[in-house]
């Protein structure tokens, strides 16, 4: 029976859907270990009219792993549209931000940081209205250490628990609301490009249950490891610096057997310290006046580090199965558009369903072609109905 979203509110607004309720309701016990399952739902909440410029909505809080594969609790936001649900259930749009930084309360997306980097924040929350505005219920994950529940350091552009905290979150929402279809797909810029197409690749072997249709990456994070291993003292590459310190501290957490802090200097140790629970801005000015040469006292560039680094951060350029569509800015300066280029010749050239449409805007803007291609695209993964 479809469900006006008055009656959606209505429902999320007057109660707190906890784990045990849903274990209740789907006939399942609610034993530790069957709650800390990945994509277990912990609680539902609705959230007040305006959030993320929307009527309503609700903050899901779920379990999925850490970089160990230990569980973890994280948390995201869903959108729903207004109005009955098509037959076979809403389609999901998982949508994956951008850069916020590493500490807890960062990720802005269960509850939006409207300082945080106002005006990507502003283009971000546009974005997946526009998605709403399609039929899509809206599904975005915070990410590991990014949301409600400080579990350490963000492991910045980790490509797998990007993708797990993604996919965990759908399967979740799911668990949690019988509107939702298996049919999904994902959306992202920046490092949300990155999960982005790292959530298509996993999604093959880890819910391989789920209908996925397609990918959209706009100014995605890309062969940032080549880039890297280019790095030691005196490096510089203007503007990335905080970046950087945020992989450093990523890595520093997460792969004790890559020794970071022995290839930190003096200035390093300290930044990859004082930023461990920080948000963008503030990181941004933690490394004020600093080259990426600064934090270094040797070279990333041993055969070690490279495999740590290819590990942790590498996008796969094969392997996909569904379509695509691929949003890069020729002007791009956050993620040089080289590194784009080189993303989509090698997506090209391992036979990927690729479309690429090119921009001359800043990081993550949407000129004119490629909102026009987006349109297409989104018409395209709603040409069939989605399955219940």
């Amino acid at each position: 029976m479809s469900i006006s979203k008055k009656n959606r509110v209505g429902r999320w607004g007057r109660t707190l859907l906890t784990g045990a309720m849903v274990a209740a309701i789907l006939g399942t016990t609610a034993q530790t270990a069957t709650a800390a399952a990945p994509g277990q739902v912990i609680s539902v909440t609705a959230q007040a009219e305006g959030f993320h410029g929307s009527p309503g909505g609700s903050v899901i809080e779920y379990w999925t792993t850490d970089s160990h594969g230990s569980p973890v609790r994280a948390s995201g936001a869903m959108l729903l549209p207004s109005g009955p649900s098509p037959v076979g259930g809403l389609p999901i749009l998982a949508f994956d931000h951008g850069t916020t930084g590493l500490g807890a309360g960062c990720g802005s997306q269960a509850d939006p940081q409207p300082w945080l980097s106002p005006d990507y924040r502003r283009r971000e929350d546009e974005l997946m209205r526009y998605f709403v505005s399609r039929g899509f219920a809206v599904l975005a994950p915070d990410y590991v250490g990014l949301g409600r529940f400080d579990t350490g350091p963000h492991p910045y552009l980790e490509l797998r628990t990007e993708a797990t905290a993604t996919i965990d979150l759908v399967r979740a929402a799911r668990a949690g609301n019988p509107e939702l279809s298996r049919t999904w797909a994902v959306a992202g810029g920046s490092q949300g490009g990155h999960a982005a197409l790292g959530t298509t690749y996993l999604q093959r072997s880890a819910a391989p249950d789920l209908d996925f249709r397609g990918t959209i990456a706009i100014d995605p994070a890309s062969d940032i490891e080549k880039v890297l291993a280019a790095a030691g003292p005196g490096f510089d590459l203007p503007g990335a610096t905080g970046f950087v310190a945020m992989i450093l501290e990523g890595l520093r957490t997460t792969r004790p057997d890559a020794d970071i802090d022995s290839y930190l200097s003096p200035t390093g140790r300290a930044v990859v310290a004082d930023i461990a629970t920080r948000c963008e801005d503030d990181i941004r000015d933690r490394v004020h006046g600093l080259k990426v040469g600064d934090l270094l006292s040797r070279p990333l560039s041993d055969e070690h580090i490279k495999s740590v680094l290819s590990d942790y951060l590498t996008v796969p350029t094969s392997g996909y199965r569904t379509p695509i569509l691929l949003l890069i800015n020729a002007t791009d300066t956050v993620v040089p558009s080289p590194l784009h280029a080189a993303l989509a010749a090698q997506l090209t050239a391992s036979g990927t369903d690729l479309q690429v449409v090119t921009g001359t805007g800043t990081h993550t803007e949407l000129g004119p072609q490629m909102s026009s291609a987006l349109d297409g695209f989104v018409t395209q993964l709603l040409a069939k109905p989605a399955m219940p």
